[in-house]
């Protein structure tokens, strides 16, 4: 198998895992912040705020993770 093909294949199964693990960051994020707004409607900016920027974060370590394999496969 061709080294390229081997760096192509790897990028691929890096960006998903990259893709995956910010799907369930963010999953875990929002589902305790839905429950903390049902249980004090009063506190939905503050949540809705400190989701926003957690999921930005996330989403912000998935996209380096995106980045470092398109990177390596065109190496």
């Amino acid at each position: 198998m061709d080294p390229s093909a081997l760096a192509f294949l790897g990028a691929g199964i890096g960006a998903g895992l990259a893709v995956l693990g910010a799907g369930i960051g963010i999953g875990g994020l929002a589902g305790p912040a839905m429950e903390g707004t049902a249980r004090q409607p009063e506190a939905t900016g503050a949540i809705r705020t400190s989701m926003i920027i957690a999921a930005a974060l996330i989403e912000g370590a998935a996209f380096f993770g995106l980045v470092i394999c398109f990177i390596l496969a065109t190496k």
